[in-house]
């Protein structure tokens, strides 16, 4: 009789373990992209020597010393990337916690019985060992019941026993796989937010990089104005000097005061622009950054690698992390079908323990103590009002809405890294078009200025020239962060590594 304990433990658990799956079979949907990312016309031409972005890490792709310590410092302060890792953990723990149902709950109990009525310790007797299948040295009965008559006909008016068992309760029999289902759900969930942490990371990186070019840009062009602002008080003094002897009107010296005026607007709204710059900068980090980390001016603020891969296959693409994190909630969400679906089909449970009563506790563990029981329950849904059906229903839907997600995601994913690339195609031609344009504009103004003194051309006609240098120096600074800020987004929209 001592044996059947065992067996039925291990015929339960290889019943269990034959069990089936009823989740659908897993397929990555296929993504509404091209093969191969945009070659050709505004794309750039492969270069040979070029370097997989992914497989780099920001330590080799950022090359200025100053950025890579301002990022190293918002990796370890910034508070968006300390609640993505404080989601993973939450994550994490829910894994655990779902996957513990698929071992028993297994608890040590121990009791003692006081009591003077021989019924009620009958009773307690034996609950504890129904199944008892030894016989004491008192001459116990099948029931286990016949100590307490033995007790009581010595007299005794108190009576005494002591129970210990090892078991567990109500442990469900995964035959239909909903218990593993709902432990794979939780664990694509734990590896959804570990990429989506990877990706906040990602994201973070790209934000600092940017955010630290855009002060490099603002100190440029806050460069530019002050040096303007120098141009334009100078033919401010001159004009209105002229207007005071005669030789200019009062018209020329009004139009250069406007140019005059608009140039010190310009370095207020700068000085501004900046100081807000460093505030964004510094919320990024999580701390202030110190000035010797921040640059001076856009032309020393080389961000990153300059020669970076373009003729990519598109599935470089499903190796972001945000593609990944919509592929493993995609995976979830299959598995919670399978869990829909079993919960149309019997539960099994099984309650059991073994363990040792005696009327004295120090016979607790002597010999004809041995008790066990078992109580395998089975219960099979007739009518639920429709809920079981509502549950599959609502798996179902979540999971073709996983489907339109993770598709979208990809799609996302290839137009930001398409966009990135067209710039990158046509980002040099761009600069040197705007450094000949900036040169031109500088020359004509000197040559409009020459013209003015000499009386060939009219003050209006100076004036308007060296607006348009202003201008097209201007749009140099800004083409140039452009250039900076394309790499930074190349190495976000292409998943860059992360070493």
């Amino acid at each position: 009789m001592t044996t059947r304990f065992p067996r039925l433990l291990a015929l339960a658990g290889a019943t269990a373990l034959a069990g089936c799956n009823l989740a659908p079979t897993y397929v990555r949907p296929v993504g509404a992209v091209p093969a191969a990312l945009p070659q050709g016309g505004v794309y750039p031409v492969a270069a040979t020597d070029a370097r997989d972005v992914t497989k780099i890490g920001w330590r080799q792709f950022f090359v200025d010393e100053r950025l890579r310590q301002v990022i190293q410092h918002g990796l370890d302060n910034n508070q968006d990337l300390a609640l993505a890792a404080a989601t993973v953990l939450q994550a994490r723990a829910q894994y655990r916690v779902q996957r513990a149902d698929l071992v028993p709950t297994t608890a040590a109990t121990g009791s003692g019985t006081y009591t003077n009525n021989p019924v009620g310790a009958a009773g307690a007797t034996g609950a504890a060992g129904a199944t008892t299948g030894t016989g004491g040295t008192s001459g116990t009965g099948a029931t286990g019941t016949g100590t307490v008559g033995g007790a009581v006909g010595t007299g005794s008016s108190n009576l005494e026993f002591y129970s210990a068992n090892v078991g567990f309760s109500a442990f469900e029999l995964d035959l239909f796989g909903r218990v593993r289902n709902l432990s794979k759900a939780a664990l694509e969930q734990y590896f959804a937010s570990e990429e989506a942490q990877r990706s906040t990371r990602i994201s973070l990186i790209a934000e600092i990089a940017t955010a630290w070019l855009t002060i490099a840009s603002d100190e440029d062009q806050l460069a530019l104005s002050q040096q303007t602002l120098g141009t334009f008080q100078e033919t401010l003094r001159l004009t209105t000097a002229q207007f005071r002897i005669g030789v200019a009107s009062e018209l020329e010296s009004r139009q250069a005061e406007t140019n005059y005026q608009a140039a010190r607007n310009d370095i207020a709204v700068l000085r501004t622009r900046i100081a807000q710059d460093r505030n964004a900068l510094d919320l990024l980090v999580g701390r202030p950054v110190e000035p010797a980390l921040l640059p001076v001016a856009l032309g020393d603020a080389r961000a990153g690698i300059e020669v970076l891969p373009t003729d990519l296959s598109s599935t470089v693409l499903l190796r972001r992390p945000d593609v990944l994190q919509a592929e493993h909630q995609l995976i979830a969400q299959n598995a919670n079908i399978g869990a829909a679906r079993a919960a149309f089909f019997p539960t099994i449970s099984l309650t059991a323990a073994v363990g040792t009563i005696s009327t004295a506790l120090t016979g607790l563990f002597g010999g004809g103590s041995f008790t066990y029981s078992a109580s395998p329950a089975v219960s099979l849904p007739l009518f639920d009002g429709g809920r079981n059906r509502g549950n599959l229903d609502y798996a179902r839907a979540s999971q073709q809405a996983a489907v339109a997600t993770y598709r979208r995601t990809v799609q996302v994913a290839f137009r930001e890294a398409a966009d990135a690339l067209s710039q990158r195609g046509t980002i040099d031609e761009q600069i040197s078009a705007q450094s000949a344009r900036a040169n031109a504009a500088q020359i004509a103004a000197r040559l409009s200025d020459a013209r003015y003194r000499a009386g060939v051309d009219s003050f209006l006609t100076s004036l308007d020239a060296q607006r348009t240098a202003y201008g097209a120096r201007q749009q140099l600074v800004t083409t140039r962060y452009a250039r900076g800020a394309n790499l930074v987004e190349l190495y976000r929209a292409l998943g860059g590594g992360l070493d």
